[in-house]
């Protein structure tokens, strides 16, 4: 999972490295937070902890952070280092070498790419001080976002606003270079598919649509255009995704047809085996029904048929869900379907924020350990990144 190394120093914009260190998760990023003593002025080391899911790093002389993560690996274990609010003292600091508190040791040791968020009053923006130290900073490679120009905390007009929080990370995915896949168009199924029996009652299952979705973010991080059809979830599509709604087996199949052509294909979504034969027209009477008989078809099988459609994707996906006689029966999946890779789990998936993972396909066997859904959806992408570079579609 790729990491930043977020730096918040003292100012009244300090609010809104919360929302930052939200939206970056979601775009799986890894955010592991250091709050200078200014900038605890404006915010809680207890609300950065509980939406970065991390430990916020304070002091530079504490033992216990030392023992467990010295400010030498906080300044070299991240991909990035992103300073928002970046204040002028801090800015000044740099310029100078200063490394008097954990966030300038950490900037000054570092080897990593650093962005600056700037935020200040227009005046101390405005002063030569601040140009020269900027010019400064932009010639040594440090890169910046903003500040923005309008109505500031203090009642003054001018520029020194930080950028707002969509401005911040397009300017960390374009400093990340994580984008390979760009141009490349992947369709994404995830969810539950609902069989209605009467116009009140449905066959589904227990699928939470939460690996999918995640599989669907990391390959737009990634750059790739994505298309994610979806049947029931327990999470909300993020805004911006071109999300389609279908509620059964042969709705979800419309949908990816009508998605294709396509680069890469997912098939991530619990598709019901099953659906009733004729759905009552009428909500089904318990009064007078000792036993009730539900007769049942075979549903479209999507995977299958994405396999054999005349625009197959380059690179067909499927999962392999089961209860017993894993591999066995994974394999035997592999082969049915002839789709590229299974990615073979247990059924305890289902309801948990973890996910074991075996991609088997023809030439190789990848087995990863129990880790969250998003960091499968990160070891995934970063396959089929390796899969297209290496020529193999």
């Amino acid at each position: 999972m790729p990491t930043i190394h977020l730096i918040i120093s003292g100012g009244i914009a300090a609010y809104k490295a919360l929302e930052l260190i939200r939206r970056l998760r979601e775009r799986g990023w890894r955010v592991v937070p250091i709050l200078t003593r200014a900038g605890a002025q404006f915010i809680t080391p207890l609300s950065i902890a509980a939406l970065a899911g991390e430990k916020v790093y304070q002091d530079l002389f504490s033992l216990t952070d030392e023992a467990e993560m010295g400010h030498i690996r906080l300044a070299r274990d991240a991909d990035l280092i992103v300073v928002a609010p970046a204040t002028a003292n801090i800015m000044a600091k740099m310029v100078h070498g200063q490394a008097d508190d954990l966030a300038t040791t950490i900037l000054l040791a570092t080897d990593r790419p650093v962005l600056l968020a700037p935020a200040m009053n227009p005046h101390m923006w405005g002063n030569v001080a601040t140009c020269e130290n900027v010019k400064t900073l932009l010639a040594r490679g440090v890169q910046m976002v903003g500040p923005q120009a309008g109505d500031m905390a203090c009642g003054e007009i001018g520029t020194g606003r930080m950028a707002e929080v969509p401005e911040i990370i397009a300017a960390i995915e374009k400093i990340s270079g994580a984008r390979p896949l760009v141009g490349r168009h992947a369709i994404v199924t995830a969810g539950a598919t609902q069989e209605p029996i009467d116009p009140v009652r449905f066959i589904t299952n227990g699928s939470s649509g939460r690996q999918g979705m995640a599989i669907a973010k990391a390959l737009a991080r990634a750059g790739a255009k994505v298309t994610l059809v979806h049947g029931a979830m327990e999470i909300a599509t993020p805004d911006g995704m071109n999300a389609i709604y279908a509620r059964s087996a042969d709705e979800m199949w419309a949908a990816t047809q009508n998605a294709l052509p396509a680069d890469i294909f997912i098939g991530a979504a619990a598709v019901a085996d099953y659906t009733p034969v004729g759905m009552q027209k009428q909500k089904i009477k318990k009064s007078g029904i000792e036993n009730l008989t539900i007769e049942f078809k075979s549903t479209v099988d999507i995977l299958k048929s994405v396999s054999h459609h005349p625009a197959r994707p380059k690179l067909v996906v499927g999962f392999a869900l089961e209860t017993e006689n894993h591999l066995a029966n994974a394999h035997a999946k592999l082969a049915a379907k002839q789709c590229d890779w299974i990615l073979l789990n247990d059924a305890s998936a289902m309801h948990a924020d973890e996910n074991k993972i075996t991609l088997l396909s023809g030439t190789k066997r990848l087995e990863w350990p129990p880790i969250s859904k998003d960091s499968v959806a990160q070891r995934l992408t970063e396959e089929i990144v390796k899969h297209f570079a290496n020529g193999e579609s």
